[in-house]
């Protein structure tokens, strides 16, 4: 079991700096931002961009893995985006990975484009995008011509520092992502599916698990090859609020057969609100004892 953090990009450097080098110091084995240009409750506070963000993040560290939770079709073009994360795999000397998901419907990342970015076909354009950018990650030169995207002869060399790419971890929680995700991730994301209860969101997390191994079966692909994250911060309980509770999503996660479990850094209000000391316990007590 790895666990992870995921640091909003909601602060001035001088205030993110530390958190990111205290990720790494505490000993998470990976830490996260979300990309968007606003999100839910947050969305008149401040909020930067994840490719900066990241990119800062790569230059204060040195071991962690870092990483979108997640990039969508919502706000990347696959050309330029290949790009961006050829950048942060070479900054962070090979520890950058792509996390990427459908994208919403709605909200403000779609409305502050008036809309216009919702699809006709939200798993096609999921699919395309997801099929251009392994394209232009993986070869020097790319052709491509979808009902969503085209390339015309662009251009990506020298590559990734990471080969054949970037690991690809994917969210996926209906069976057209699903098929998509055993096709070409290296991991698989799900957040579980809405819930008021605990015990609901637990089983929500159970149902969709068992279906992601469906998908694997249906593509060949042996369970052991692909990395399985909880992200945990749609749960109706804060992961963080107590380190009991912690060590329990950690428990219940491990029996689910995942490999790795996100947590969102504790806030001081709003969404996510908890007390940043937990933390140190984490690191301490609970970090250590992982395999």
């Amino acid at each position: 079991m790895r666990a992870g953090i995921t640091i909003l990009p909601e602060y001035r450097w001088a205030e993110a700096k530390p958190r990111w080098q205290a990720a790494e110091a505490y000993g998470f084995a990976h830490a996260w931002t979300f990309d968007h240009l606003g999100w839910g409750p947050l969305v008149d506070g401040p909020w930067f961009g994840a490719v900066s963000t990241l990119s800062a993040a790569a230059l204060v560290t040195s071991r962690v893995e870092l990483g979108f939770m997640v990039a969508s079709p919502n706000l990347r073009h696959p050309v330029p985006f290949a790009k961006d994360v050829m950048a942060l795999d070479d900054l962070s000397d090979g520890r950058f990975t792509v996390g990427v998901g459908a994208g919403g419907v709605g909200g403000y990342d779609v409305e502050v484009f008036g809309g216009t970015t919702k699809p006709a076909s939200q798993s096609r354009r999921y699919q395309e995008f997801v099929e251009l950018l392994d394209a232009l990650l993986t070869k020097e030169r790319v052709d491509y011509s979808g009902e969503y995207y085209t390339a015309v002869g662009a251009r990506n060399f020298p590559g990734c520092v990471q080969r054949p790419r970037t690991p690809f971890v994917m969210a996926a929680n209906g069976p057209k992502a699903m098929a998509l995700t055993a096709r070409l991730g290296e991991g698989w994301i799900t957040t579980g599916s809405a819930h008021d209860t605990l015990d609901a969101w637990w089983k929500s997390v159970a149902e969709l698990s068992t279906r992601f191994d469906e998908a694997l079966a249906a593509a060949s692909r042996r369970p052991a090859t692909v990395r399985r994250f909880l992200q945990t911060d749609a749960a109706p309980v804060f992961s963080l609020q107590s380190i009991e509770c912690y060590r329990d999503f950690l428990g219940r996660a491990d029996e689910l057969g995942f490999t790795d479990v996100l947590a969102p850094w504790p806030r001081d209000e709003g969404p996510f609100a908890g007390d940043e000391a937990i933390l140190d316990t984490v690191a301490t007590d609970v970090l250590p004892t992982l395999s």
